[in-house]
C-alpha cells in the first residue's frame, strides 16, 4: 500500500506548544519497524502548486501565508507560529494527500502520514490547520475528471468545520462528521450529516452511532472515492478529546471504516487528523493502528486478486 511521507512534515515548535509535530517521524519509524512501510511504498510529495491551492483557498489568504504577513489575530486563531517552514510543510502535506488520492484511485487504498487539516477554511486557518488538504485533493481529482463525487468520513473528535463549510453548497461532496458535541469548535458548521456525541462516550456507544451513519453516508453519497480523517483524539486520556474510547475500541472503529468502505467498492484515502495523547510517542502509536488495519486489509485484497 502506497503512503505519502516527507521528513519535513515535522516542524519544530516551542517545547510548551500542545501540537505534537514530532509524531510524524515517529509514526514513520514505527511503521517501518513493524514491517508495514517499506521504502518502495513511500511517495514523497512536493510543495503543492499555488494554482491548485487557489481552487479552495482565497488568494489574499495564500498571499499572506507566503509572505508571512498574517495579522496577529489570524495567527492566534491558527494556533501555531507562522514561519516559512510551516508554510512549506503545509504545502507538502497537502500534496501528500493529493498523491494518496491518486494512488487510491489506481490501487484501491492509499494514505498520507499527515493531513486531515479539517479546520482550514477558504480564507483562514484555525485549530492548528493551515490548508485544507482533503478539499484540495477532491478538487484535484474532479479537475482531472478522475471522480465526480466524494465522501469525507471525519472521525476526529472535533467537527470538521472547515471541510463542512467548503462543501456546504456542493451536493457532490458528502461530509460525515462524528464528533464531541461540546468540544471545539464552539460554533459548528453544518456537515451533510453531523453526529454529536456526549462527553465520556465509550466504545460501544461510539460504534453504535458510527455504523448506521457510515452505511447511510455510503448510500447517499454515491461517491467515487472516500476520504477517512482518522483522528485518534477520541481515545480516553487525550488532552483535547473528552471521549473515552479504548485502544481496542479505536482499532474496531478503524477496521469498521476500512472494511465498510472497501466492501462498498470505493477507493479509500486515509489521513491522520488530530491526536494529543500524554506523550508524542503514544500519539504515534495510536495513529499506527489505522495503518495496521489498512495494510492487513490491503494484503488480503492482494491475495484474493
Amino acid at each position: 500500500m502506497r503512503i505519502s511521507y516527507h521528513p519535513d512534515y515535522r516542524v519544530d515548535l516551542p517545547p510548551s506548544h500542545p501540537y505534537p509535530m514530532g509524531k510524524y517521524p515517529l509514526l514513520h519509524d514505527l511503521l517501518c519497524a513493524r514491517g508495514l512501510l517499506a521504502p518502495g511504498d513511500i511517495m514523497e510529495p512536493q510543495e503543492v502548486s499555488l494554482a491548485l491551492l487557489g481552487a479552495v483557498h482565497e488568494q489574499a489568504y495564500l498571499a499572506h501565508l507566503a509572505a508571512g504577513t498574517l495579522a496577529a489575530a489570524d495567527v492566534r486563531r491558527l494556533g501555531v507560529p507562522l514561519t516559512a517552514r510551516l508554510w512549506r510543510r503545509s504545502r507538502l502535506a497537502v500534496h501528500g494527500t493529493v498523491l494518496a488520492a491518486e494512488a487510491a484511485i489506481a490501487d484501491g487504498m492509499a494514505a498520507n502520514l499527515a493531513g486531515g487539516t479539517h479546520h482550514a477554511f477558504a480564507d483562514h486557518g484555525e485549530g492548528f490547520c493551515v490548508l485544507n488538504d482533503v478539499a484540495v485533493a477532491i478538487h484535484a481529482l474532479r479537475g482531472d475528471s478522475q471522480v465526480r463525487r466524494a465522501l469525507v468520513v471525519d472521525l476526529d473528535v472535533h467537527q470538521g468545520n472547515g471541510t463542512a463549510a467548503l462543501f456546504a453548497d456542493d451536493p457532490a461532496v458528502y461530509t460525515l462528521s462524528l464528533h464531541g458535541e461540546r468540544n471545539y469548535p464552539v460554533r459548528k458548521e453544518r456537515s451533510t450529516r453531523d453526529v454529536g456525541l456526549a462527553d465520556g462516550t465509550g466504545d460501544e456507544d461510539y460504534l453504535a452511532a458510527l455504523a448506521p451513519a457510515l452505511v447511510t453516508a455510503l448510500s447517499a453519497a454515491d461517491a467515487g472515492i472516500a476520504f477517512y480523517v482518522a483522528g485518534v483524539d477520541v481515545v480516553a486520556g487525550d488532552h483535547y478529546g473528552r471521549l473515552a474510547l479504548s485502544e481496542a475500541g479505536l482499532r474496531r472503529r478503524d477496521r469498521l471504516v476500512i472494511d465498510t468502505v472497501r466492501k462498498a467498492g470505493l477507493p479509500l484515502v486515509i489521513v491522520l487528523g488530530g491526536g494529543y495523547a500524554p506523550t508524542t510517542l503514544r500519539t504515534a502509536e495510536l495513529h499506527a493502528i489505522v495503518f495496521e488495519e489498512a495494510v492487513q486489509r490491503w494484503r488480503l485484497e492482494c491475495e484474493a486478486s
